[in-house]
């Protein structure tokens, strides 16, 4: 994905561009000074190893990617931390260069795996990360930032789904050359789907024992909602973490993420397989 050509990836490299990166967290995020990672914070994680990536256009700072060396299941990784991308720049392609570049100066270091968190009740950043990277995940971590964070982004709580991006697997090697599939397949049931009127309905998946896949839709929209109708975005919380729980305790993982207009209306599916069929750790 081109994207815009005038925009330059590239790392942070002056006093000026690391408070830029500390205005933009305010831009995107609506978050206050003290929850803000200063720039102190963000040039000792670069010097010590850590990713600080810049996207310019000119000399306008309009997204950045940042990581730093972490320790996980006994292995070291990456933890890519924030990504953020102005209004502007959204839905061009910038998000998913930020990730490939940050990809590129991980594996130079000779780390393997990428991880973070994201809300998975994000439509867009679920298409980004399953479908485009070819993430995985086999944790759910609920209220993972607390209850009453401070951005305007966390009135639903902070779930989280804690990724794994296995940069050199087939996998994502395959999802990054554009070779995915377009439907479900095998065996499947519906934990959670969407209803007529947007609301969440919970399904019986009967015997898991004898199902390649599970299932879990969301709207499409799921701020629009919390706008138009917080109880009704609580209650999507509500579902999708009990479903979540239920069939990553039942052995599956999350393995990618399909989009499709159905009545009008905009959903997302989230795909489950055995965690036994896709080994990555």
């Amino acid at each position: 994905m081109a994207g815009d050509p005038n925009v330059v990836i590239r790392p942070i490299s002056s006093i000026d561009e690391f408070h830029a990166v500390e205005q933009l967290q305010r831009d995107v995020w609506g978050i206050p000074d003290l929850d803000v990672v200063s720039l102190y914070q963000l040039i000792a994680v670069q010097a010590s190893g850590g990713v600080l990536l810049g996207a310019f256009d000119g000399e306008d700072l309009v997204g950045f990617a940042y990581g730093f060396v972490g320790l996980e299941r006994g292995r070291t990784v990456h933890h890519s931390h924030m990504l953020a991308v102005t209004k502007e720049q959204r839905s061009h392609g910038l998000g998913y260069r930020l990730k490939c570049a940050q990809r590129d100066f991980v594996l130079d270091q000779g780390i393997e795996i990428m991880t973070w968190t994201f809300d998975p009740l994000q439509s867009r950043n679920a298409f980004l990360n399953f479908r485009k990277l070819g993430v995985v995940a086999d944790t759910y971590l609920p209220d993972f930032y607390g209850s009453d964070a401070s951005s305007f982004l966390h009135r639903n709580g902070t779930d989280r789904l804690w990724v794994s991006w296995h940069l050199s697997h087939r996998h994502v090697r395959d999802r990054l050359s554009g070779s995915i599939v377009d439907e479900v397949s095998g065996d499947h049931a519906v934990l959670v789907s969407v209803g007529s009127s947007g609301q969440p309905v919970t399904n019986d998946a009967g015997d898991a024992e004898d199902i390649d896949r599970l299932v879990i839709e969301i709207p499409g929209e799921i701020d629009a909602i919390g706008e138009a109708d917080p109880e009704l975005a609580r209650a999507w919380r509500r579902h999708t973490r009990k479903a979540f729980r239920a069939a990553i305790d039942a052995g599956f993982l999350v393995e990618d993420f399909f989009v499709a207009e159905r009545s009008g209306q905009r959903v997302g599916s989230y795909v489950l397989a055995r965690k036994s069929n896709l080994r990555l750790w």
